[in-house]
C-alpha cells in the first residue's frame, strides 16, 4: 500500500462533508441508526476517510444492537490510537486512527465473546471499499483476510 497521510485543513475541508469534518476533526457523534454502515453487509474493508488507512475488516463486523457499525477488532491494532474520554457522565474508551489521528468513535469491554471488546465507530469516519476493488485500490495485501 502507498504512505498515508493525513491532508492540510485546507484540503479537509473541501475534501469532507460537513459531517465527517465535524466527526473526524471536531470529535462529534453522528446520530445512531441514521448513518451509511451501521448495517452495511458487504465484504471488504473500511477505511479512514481522512487518509485512507485500512482500520477494520467486514470479517469482524457485527451487529451490536446501536445504530453505529461495531467490530470486535481492527485489522491492525497498531492502526488506532486509544485515549481517555471523559467528556460525557463516565470514562470512555476513545479510538483515534494512527496515522491521521482521525476521531472514528470508541471502544467497548462489551463485545461479543471472540475478543469481548466492540469497537462502535462513527460511518463518518470511514470509507468501504469492497473486497473486489480492494486490489485496484492498492489494498491487495489485505485481501489475504478473506481467504479461508
Amino acid at each position: 500500500m502507498s504512505k498515508f497521510e493525513k491532508p492540510s485543513q485546507d484540503e479537509l475541508k473541501q475534501k469532507l462533508t460537513e459531517q465527517q469534518y465535524e466527526v473526524t476533526q471536531q470529535e462529534g457523534t453522528e446520530p445512531p441508526f441514521d448513518n451509511l454502515y451501521w448495517d452495511h453487509q458487504e465484504q471488504g474493508i473500511y477505511v479512514d476517510i481522512v487518509s485512507g488507512e485500512a482500520l477494520f475488516s467486514s470479517l469482524d463486523k457485527f451487529d451490536a444492537h446501536c445504530g453505529w457499525p461495531s467490530f470486535t477488532q481492527p485489522i491492525d491494532q497498531t492502526a488506532l490510537i486509544e485515549k481517555v474520554d471523559n467528556k460525557l457522565f463516565s470514562q470512555r474508551t476513545e479510538v483515534r486512527s494512527g496515522v491521521a489521528d482521525s476521531h472514528l468513535g470508541h471502544v467497548f469491554e462489551d463485545g461479543p465473546a471472540s475478543t469481548g471488546l466492540r469497537y462502535c465507530i462513527n460511518s463518518a469516519s470511514l470509507r468501504f471499499i469492497e473486497k473486489e476493488q480492494m486490489a485496484s485500490q492498492g489494498y491487495s495485501d489485505l485481501l489475504s483476510l478473506f481467504e479461508s
